[in-house]
């Protein structure tokens, strides 16, 4: 099903008030230690503007050959660059876009490298934004959140503490990041005791050796309630065990109707979109910047506010639930 660009814009942009034009920056290539290949990134931010947050946007793995990478993900980068974000976009090691051998001790995934990219991106964080035109001093580095979908959700649960058993060595691989203010992952895969036979045969790494009790750090998990695959599980909202078997703090954000793309959040025009849905991404959209606004600023009740709004109307898009 194909997304109507201009539709999809207008629910974005126009709806959402004021906007500032936007301006994007790619590639931005930094050579990384052991990497097979330079890190890619994609740099979108305000025009004009001072003090401004950060968003790290991890891509997710999928079938498409572009999507997955510093060129996707377009809905979400342009609607949270133009609201006040810098939105910065790597393109993982997994992305076809590479071409790299999946034959590898991390699989076709590289589930490894991924919060390395981001780890990577937070040391060199001042290095990146020079590279950026007119952008230098006008970041705020202390306000840095990371929103991941699909595998990319896989890739922040690591960096808010899910621990993983690498299958190689056994050993337990752990990315806490408490530099980040806020970590969202939307559509993540859940728990390995709810893999079926073809999740365990085709994607068992990593996920099977995923742990979401050791997951600490206050999260965001977005799932939405029809986001159900043959090919992982056979549970109902098995999307949503990142919040279920983690400690709190944590937030549920259950999207009503969604399934693995929410409306079409991967790219304009996208053929992967099964339940497109301007209204449903700008609802996302909307949803996160709530929850990043009450995590950077936690006088702020933007968050609390939407809860109590979704939690008490009968024709909701969708529903929250904290711990």
């Amino acid at each position: 099903m194909k997304q109507s660009i201009e539709n999809l814009k207008d629910a974005l942009s126009s709806r959402g008030g004021e906007v500032n034009p936007v301006i994007s920056f790619s590639p931005v290539v930094l050579p990384v230690a052991g990497r097979p290949v330079d890190l890619q990134m994609k740099i979108s931010a305000p025009a004009i503007g001072n003090d401004l947050p950060v968003i790290i946007l991890s891509h997710g793995h999928g079938r498409s050959n572009f999507l997955s990478s510093l060129h996707g993900y377009a809905p979400l980068a342009d609607f949270f660059s133009a609201q006040g974000f810098v939105v910065i976009q790597p393109t993982h090691l997994n992305s076809k876009t590479l071409a790299l051998d999946q034959s590898g001790p991390e699989g076709p995934t590289f589930w490894k490298s991924r919060p390395m990219d981001l780890q990577f991106i937070l040391d060199n964080f001042d290095r990146i934004i020079s590279v950026v035109p007119g952008l230098e001093g006008r970041v705020d580095a202390t306000k840095v959140a990371a929103i991941g979908h699909s595998l990319g959700g896989h890739t922040v649960a690591m960096l808010a503490g899910m621990e993983v058993t690498d299958p190689v060595t056994g050993g337990l691989v752990n990315f806490a990041e408490p530099r980040l203010k806020a970590r969202v992952m939307i559509g993540v895969p859940g728990s390995p005791e709810g893999l079926n036979t073809i999740g365990n045969q085709t994607y068992g790494v990593p996920l099977k050796g995923t742990n979401y009790s050791t997951m600490t750090l206050p999260a965001l998990v977005v799932n939405g309630d029809k986001d159900k695959n043959a090919n992982f599980s056979d549970l109902e909202n098995w999307r949503a065990d990142a919040y279920h078997h983690s400690p709190g703090p944590k937030c549920l954000l259950t999207i009503f109707g969604a399934e693995h793309i929410f409306g079409g959040i991967s790219g304009y025009d996208a053929l992967e979109t099964s339940d497109e849905n301007p209204d449903r991404v700008y609802f996302l959209c909307m949803s996160i910047m709530a929850y990043l606004r009450t995590a950077f600023n936690p006088k702020d009740t933007s968050w609390e506010d939407l809860k109590k709004e979704i939690n008490t109307v009968a024709d909701a898009k969708g529903r929250i639930d904290c711990k």
